[in-house]
C-alpha cells in the first residue's frame, strides 16, 4: 500500500480543484450549473490544522458528527466556517450541537426538533436543517420511513427557528457508486412528491458523489477524497 502523501497547502489544493471539476462536469452533464450544488468537506477526525489548510483554499462548509470533538475544534478555526453536523445527533447534545452548527443534516426526531428549536429560541438564532429519510429501509441507519415524512414536517411547520431546506439520505455501502443510484433517485421522487417547495437534497459523498449530483444532490458531503483515509475518533 502506498503512502498517502502529506497535506500542506499545494496537496489540499491539489484534491479540492479535482473535487471541484468532478462537481462541475456532473452537473454540465445534468445540464445543472456550477452553482446548483454545495460541497461539503467532511473533516470529522481530522485535526484543526487540516481545516484550515482547506479553508486557505478557500472552502468554508465543512461536516462533523461527533459533538465532542467539534467542541474543541471550532474555537480554534476562523469564524467565517461555517460546520454542518452530519452524523446522528442526540437530543441530549441538542443544546451544545445548536450552539456550534449552523446546519444539521440528520433531523429525524421531533423530540430532537423540540430541542433545538427550544436553544435557537433561547439564543436567538435560526438553523437550516436537512430531514434524514431512510429509503433504504436498512435497519442499521437511521432516518425516517417515508411513509411518515410528511407527517413530521408537518409537525416541524410550527418550529419557526428551523429552516428546514430539504432532504438527506445515506445509502447502503457498495463498491460500484451506480448501485446508490437508485436510493439518490428515490429520496429526490419523494421530494418531488411530498414536499416539492423544499429544493435540498443532501446526499452524496467520495464514491459516489458524481452519481448523487445527477440525480439531483444540491450538497454532497465529501470526507476521504479531500482528507485521506478516515481516522479513528
Amino acid at each position: 500500500m502506498s503512502e498517502e502523501m502529506p497535506l500542506d497547502s499545494a496537496e489540499a489544493d491539489r484534491r479540492l480543484s479535482s473535487i471541484k471539476s468532478r462537481i462541475a462536469e456532473a452537473l454540465a452533464k445534468s445540464g445543472r450549473g456550477p452553482e446548483e450544488a454545495t460541497l461539503l468537506a467532511v473533516s470529522k477526525t481530522f485535526p484543526a490544522q487540516d481545516v484550515e489548510i482547506f479553508h486557505k483554499c478557500g472552502q468554508l462548509a465543512f461536516g462533523e458528527s461527533y459533538v465532542q470533538e467539534a467542541r474543541e475544534k471550532i474555537p480554534s478555526l476562523p469564524p467565517d466556517v461555517v460546520w454542518h453536523f452530519i452524523g446522528h445527533l442526540q437530543s441530549n447534545k441538542a443544546k451544545v450541537a445548536a450552539d456550534l452548527f449552523s446546519v444539521v443534516h440528520a433531523l429525524d426526531s421531533l423530540d430532537l426538533a423540540l430541542q433545538l428549536d427550544k436553544r435557537l429560541e433561547t439564543a436567538e438564532k435560526t438553523m437550516q436543517v436537512y430531514v434524514q429519510v431512510n429509503v433504504s429501509g436498512e435497519d442499521s441507519k437511521s432516518g425516517l420511513r417515508p411513509e411518515d415524512l410528511a407527517r413530521f414536517l408537518d409537525a416541524l411547520a410550527p418550529l419557526k427557528r428551523l429552516a428546514v431546506q430539504g432532504l438527506m439520505t445515506m445509502p447502503p455501502y457498495d463498491p460500484d457508486p451506480e448501485s446508490s443510484r437508485p436510493h439518490f433517485a428515490s429520496l429526490r421522487e419523494l421530494r418531488d412528491r411530498v414536499c416539492p417547495h423544499l429544493k435540498g437534497l443532501s446526499m452524496g459523498m467520495s464514491d459516489d458523489f458524481p452519481v448523487a449530483l445527477s440525480e439531483g444532490a444540491t450538497i454532497v458531503r465529501v470526507g476521504s477524497a479531500l482528507f485521506g483515509r478516515r481516522r479513528r475518533p
